[in-house]
């Protein structure tokens, strides 16, 4: 696995900025849209899952488990980046992630965050 598979977030051109942080140095919070969410839901397959059980019987990185989950994430903050773009706005604050079992049958993911819209400040 090269480390282009184990990344994820944003490319350098996206039209809305996402942060963790509760503002952006430089800029000003002009709208508070409101939560924005994109959610998926992901079954594991059957030969990650018998690798997975294999592999935790002598330790290690479950690296088809890894892609998996980092496919699933970047799905999730994709999902979120189109719906505050529908919404009007150009930056999401506070993003994060939220990961639960979804009833023994796969990995539901979240990801979530504060729609706004803001501008540079002189």
């Amino acid at each position: 696995m090269g480390i282009e598979e184990f990344g994820g977030g944003q490319g350098p051109q996206s039209d809305v900025l996402v942060v963790t942080t509760n503002d952006v140095p430089g800029y000003q919070v002009q709208q508070v849209i409101g939560e924005v969410f994109g959610l998926t839901v992901r079954s594991r397959h059957l030969g990650s899952q018998i690798g997975a059980g294999l592999k935790s019987m002598i330790g290690g990185e479950l690296k088809g488990l890894t892609k998996t989950l980092v496919e699933t994430r970047n799905q999730a903050m994709d999902r979120l980046v189109e719906q505050a773009r529908a919404r009007g706005a150009n930056a999401v604050l506070m993003f994060r992630f939220d990961v639960t079992e979804a009833q023994d049958v796969g990995t539901e993911v979240c990801a979530y965050g504060t729609a706004v819209v803001i501008t540079r400040t002189a």
